[in-house]
């Protein structure tokens, strides 16, 4: 059983390896828009970008371990049954329950990991993501600026320039909505203006030359006019981007230490304290998706012997997104209050790894599941569903 078990679990690597780097690049390509749009509007160097994408593997990997592990256990035990192996082990008398161990540690070694990116490396990416942000705003006074574009990245503050001229820091035909006073909006027309930032990097300064301001009171419902020839607007960067740049302030971003006690302060406010009760049992529900998928794939592995390879990417990746909706179905209804977020967390783990007991006990015991005949009907009824509603739209 020792040679079965290394044989198995050295089957299992491979598919494993492909699957995480797949995963992660098919997650980090989602990021692009951001990534180009940094690149084309604030000219971020590359390094910067390559340090932004590395902090945020970690945040990936909480949902690409569970499906790894999962997606190498299927593609795994569908070879092996496809060559007939499976078929072999058990003509010499190697029942199904004994090809286990090996996929169970797998299963472990996957939760494992995925436990720790939940736990230290996801809060750790984040908060290097916030300082590195910061950093990178005030090194980069001029981040943003661009001509003809709208620029409201400023807090209450939307910035119009005609033409910029970033090496001397000039610009020219500057208008400026200021919606900081809530009492008094101010809109400032100057021909003329220049960005001037602090020797410490928090706040920038925009002097404007030989402008107009006009503002309106909305208690007093009055408006009035006045010209400048120099006129100075500040404003805050760490504002900027709502950045403060060691404090944690999200519950994503906080450690299990931090995360109770923030729990015991905000008891007494409904909609923070649920919220953080999701995130702590999050840490640890999906690491333990490892072990609920892994158990359901073995069954699925073994049936799909006589079925090609891409109907069991496809069964993968269905049963993962049945997953997903499962649980953010439980995390809404929980950040609803409908019920403890803990129970909308861990139903589907309960419901993913009863459903792989029930079918791994009917495998082993050479008894139908009926899985496959389920699906097709259902796959068959979503599909007569649809052609119906597309036939209804055209005769519309």
């Amino acid at each position: 059983m020792l040679i079965i078990h290394r044989y198995i679990f050295k089957g299992l690597i491979p598919p494993l390896l492909i699957n995480l780097l797949f995963l992660t690049t098919v997650f980090l390509m989602t990021e692009m828009v951001k990534i180009t749009k940094l690149i084309v509007n604030y000219n971020v160097s590359p390094a910067t970008i390559g340090f932004i994408l590395l902090f945020s593997i970690p945040h990936f990997l909480v949902f690409v371990f569970p499906m790894s592990v999962m997606m190498a256990v299927l593609l795994t035990l569908m070879r092996m049954s496809g060559d007939n192996e499976i078929a072999a082990l058990k003509s010499g008398g190697v029942s199904l329950y004994k090809l286990l161990p090996p996929i169970g540690i797998l299963a472990v070694a996957g939760c494992l990991a995925t436990l720790f990116m939940t736990v230290y490396g996801m809060p750790q990416g984040k908060m290097a993501i916030k300082q590195l942000t910061y950093q990178m705003l005030t090194s980069n006074t001029d981040i943003g600026l661009k001509a003809r574009t709208f620029n409201d990245s400023f807090k209450g503050v939307t910035l119009y320039v005609n033409e910029v001229d970033l090496h001397d820091k000039k610009m020219k035909d500057v208008f400026i909505e200021d919606r900081r006073n809530p009492k008094a909006i101010s809109t400032i027309v100057a021909p003329e203006g220049q960005l001037l930032k602090d020797s410490e990097g928090r706040s920038v300064r925009l002097r404007l030359y030989h402008g107009m301001i006009n503002q309106v009171e909305r208690g007093k419902r009055s408006a009035n006019a006045i010209y400048f020839t120099t006129y100075d607007i500040n404003l805050n960067m760490t504002q900027t981007v709502n950045v403060k740049r060691y404090l944690r302030e999200e519950e994503d971003e906080m450690s299990l230490a931090e995360l109770n006690a923030y729990i015991l302060k905000v008891r007494e406010r409904p909609e923070k304290y649920y919220d953080a009760l999701i995130e702590l049992h999050q840490k640890f529900s999906i690491p333990a998706a490892c072990l609920a998928l892994g158990l359901l794939a073995v069954p699925l592995g073994v049936e799909l012997k006589s079925t090609r390879r891409s109907a069991g990417l496809g069964m993968g990746m269905f049963i993962f997104i049945l997953y997903y909706v499962l649980m953010t179905a439980g995390r809404v209804f929980g950040e609803m209050g409908w019920y403890h977020p803990a129970i909308g967390l861990w139903a589907p783990n309960i419901l993913m790894g009863m459903g792989g007991i029930f079918l791994l006990i009917r495998t082993a015991n050479e008894k139908p599941t009926y899985l496959f005949e389920f699906i097709r009907s259902l796959g068959r009824l979503v599909r007569k569903t649809l052609q119906q509603l597309l036939h209804r739209s055209l005769r519309r």
